[in-house]
């Protein structure tokens, strides 16, 4: 066996990405993998993937963690500190279209990992969950919340994965801490995320499509500070849930998308159309426990984070033109 390093996968992912490479910027070994599938343009995770591999540090596979013998062979292969699963299949309106795969991937992938960590005594995982999970609960939202009504495949996969990882850590005796995104935003982000389509659109002089009037808000989430409370999740907590958010006001689209228009000086036009029902209309998160147990809290102010998001769109135009959204 050799020395312990760290398990991250999604590595080419939006967030996972960032979390490797703030690992690899503390001096640690760290394995990546992804399955680098065509959810959407393979070109953006070719790209993050390729900025972890100027590291000498950063070892990279390509598996997919529904394979279950590709995740044992890979925890024989490697002797694992902690175990971050980033990889997840993403998307409120996409599991609709495709609720299987969001299944297999999110609980059956994390099913998979749980399984090669048993078998090979790793204690410790950080699981990437969402704050779809909260939809109809008053805000701003705490971990104690009761989120047994999921809107969409999406959140009912998530949730599965919760609840399979307290299964291992009643059993088995690991350790979980579940961490639940809010709303994350940053450089090189998925194109089908709504601030990269705003930008690119108001770019192009394209409208903008806008299911609803705009007045749905967010607690937006700035992806380095994510990557950082990801990592701080690492301690050992027992089995705990922790939201990583913005803890601010949240901010409306239609705020959003008036700052997108300053920092880029062109004007949105807009197609309206009618709100999805597997939409939430608010979220907020309540982060004084990942403040408490964590030591953690948002650094980056929402608006000077969008303007680093412009800021890479612009710089990376020329291939990123041809990329749906």
């Amino acid at each position: 066996m050799s020395e312990k390093v760290f398990l991250v996968t999604g590595a080419a992912g939006f967030i996972g990405q960032r979390t490797a490479a703030q690992l690899l910027a503390r001096g640690n070994k760290v394995v990546g993998v992804d399955n680098l599938n065509d959810y959407y343009d393979v070109r953006l995770k070719e790209y993050r993937r390729d900025e972890l591999l100027k590291s000498e540090n950063f070892t990279f596979r390509q598996l997919d963690i529904e394979h279950a013998a590709s995740v044992y062979a890979l925890f024989e292969e490697f002797d694992f500190e902690v175990v971050f699963n980033l990889a997840a299949r993403a998307g409120v309106r996409y599991s609709m279209e495709n609720p299987h795969v969001y299944l297999s991937t999110n609980a059956e992938g994390t099913l998979n990992l749980l399984e090669g960590m048993r078998r090979s005594d790793v204690k410790k995982i950080v699981l990437a969950s969402t704050s779809s999970l909260y939809a109809g609960q008053e805000m701003p939202f705490t971990e104690d919340l009761p989120v047994n009504t999921p809107l969409s495949p999406y959140a009912a996969s998530k949730k599965a994965a919760e609840v399979m990882a307290y299964s291992y850590h009643h059993l088995y005796g690991m350790d979980v801490s579940v961490v639940r995104y809010f709303t994350v935003f940053g450089p090189c982000g998925r194109p089908d995320m709504s601030i990269y389509r705003f930008i690119k659109w108001i770019d192009e002089g394209k409208p903008i499509e806008l299911f609803g009037d705009g007045s749905q808000s967010r607690d937006f989430t700035y992806v380095e500070d994510v990557a950082a409370g990801t990592i701080a999740a690492a301690k050992e907590v027992g089995y705990e849930i922790i939201n990583i958010g913005g803890g601010r006001n949240p901010i409306s689209l239609n705020t959003l998308i008036g700052w997108i228009e300053e920092a880029l000086g062109k004007k949105a036009e807009f197609n309206y159309k009618p709100f999805h029902c597997a939409d939430m209309t608010e979220t907020w998160a309540d982060i004084s426990k990942a403040e408490k147990l964590l030591d953690w809290s948002p650094k980056m102010d929402v608006r000077d984070g969008l303007q680093k998001c412009v800021d890479w769109y612009l710089a990376n135009k020329s291939w990123l033109k041809d990329i749906p959204v």
